[in-house]
């Protein structure tokens, strides 16, 4: 997960309630390929706002690592400020996307929904 925002890490982390699932938070948004190549994650949760960078670059800077073979292929979800951002969500390439405030249900759904 890249969030640079407490609040939005607390969300995420309290929505995944199952043994296996485990977070792993980058809070600098420069870091996010990196991170994703000394890591196995199941997907890749964006938020939106993230200090100087913002989901749609940390989203595209992750497709471009995958679509070059830097980091395994993995579903990005994009946490978004409002439903008009689905638009940019889309532009980016992110596979799913949820506004903010999410409830637990909506983010368990959308790691499902990008399950392969």
């Amino acid at each position: 997960m890249v969030a640079d925002t407490p609040w939005v890490r607390n969300d995420v982390s309290a929505s995944l309630i199952e043994p296996e699932d485990r977070l792993e938070v980058v809070t600098d948004p420069r870091l996010a390929v990196q991170a994703a190549a000394r890591r196995t994650s199941a997907a890749y949760v964006v938020d939106m706002q993230v200090g100087s960078m913002g989901g749609m670059a940390i989203t595209r800077s992750l497709k471009e690592a995958m679509y070059a073979g830097s980091i395994p292929d993995r579903p990005v979800i994009l946490l978004l400020d409002r439903s008009a951002d689905a638009f940019l969500a889309k532009r980016a390439g992110a596979d799913h996307w949820i506004v903010k405030p999410f409830t637990a249900q909506e983010l368990r759904a959308a790691l499902a929904s990008t399950a392969t």
